[in-house]
């Protein structure tokens, strides 16, 4: 699966690349992030992306002509590569033909959750649009038409913490990435049930007064399996009351 980040800031990745799971990820060639600095595409000599809102109010606003254009960019380079993996007959199906799919990170974007997730994944490229200042020039929206997406109901300073958010959840669902596939599965939201993960415990069995149940100890493969269930429901129940209600 391929990330194109396209980003003011494409330096705050180069820690984040080289960490855990994603960094595996990538030299085994299962996941690939390219940057492309929304900068190389202004047509001012000082290269200025931004500017002071019509109709006055704080803060700048992104032109619409360096991101439309990036975007533009970045999808057409897509569609070449792709024009010359067919020629080798390397393309397994029509749908890495596609330019990718555009996610614009934005607080006024749907809500990112485990659904979400789980419909990102079935993508095979993914370019992701970072915001600063007061957002973007509505005409960005209005001509790339991008899927908006937010990663909770608050602001940060601009989209690529929220970028990596998204990029660590999806590459979970990524064949492979996971040491166990059985991982993801039961993750809390995921597809079984959507309810919030039971309770783990490990060694030692005793600690501080505190001891690990002792059906986790017994072999009984039914009976821990039982136990973890009604452990998510009485769970979720208590702490997220909300999704326990859409599943009854």
């Amino acid at each position: 699966m391929r990330f194109d980040v396209l980003t003011l800031f494409p330096e705050i990745f180069s820690g984040y690349m080289t960490q855990s799971l994603l960094k595996l990820a990538i030299e085994r060639s299962l996941v690939s992030i390219e940057l492309h600095n929304i900068r190389d595409w202004s047509r001012d000599k000082h290269k200025c992306v931004d500017d002071r809102p019509f109709g006055g109010g704080p803060g700048m606003v992104f032109k619409p002509e360096p991101v439309v254009e990036a975007v533009e960019a970045v999808q057409k380079q897509a569609l070449e590569n792709n024009e010359a993996l067919k020629k080798n007959e390397a393309l397994e199906n029509e749908e890495d033909s596609e330019p990718g799919h555009l996610v614009l990170l934005t607080p006024q974007g749907r809500p990112l959750n485990q659904p979400l997730v789980e419909e990102l994944a079935t993508h095979s490229r993914l370019l992701l649009l970072c915001g600063r200042y007061e957002g973007f020039d509505q005409r960005v929206s209005d001509l790339l038409e991008p899927d908006e997406i937010s990663i909770g109901d608050f602001v940060l300073n601009g989209g690529e913490v929220a970028a990596m958010t998204l990029i660590d959840a999806v590459i979970r669902l990524v064949p492979g990435v996971l040491g166990d596939e059985d991982s993801s599965r039961y993750d809390s939201f995921s597809s079984v049930g959507r309810l919030l993960e039971h309770a783990q415990y490990t060694r030692p069995r005793e600690y501080r007064g505190l001891e690990v149940p002792e059906v986790l100890l017994s072999g009984d493969h039914t009976a821990i399996a039982k136990w973890r269930e009604e452990n998510s429901q009485e769970r979720t129940r208590q702490r997220r009351p909300d999704l326990f209600n859409e599943n009854e």
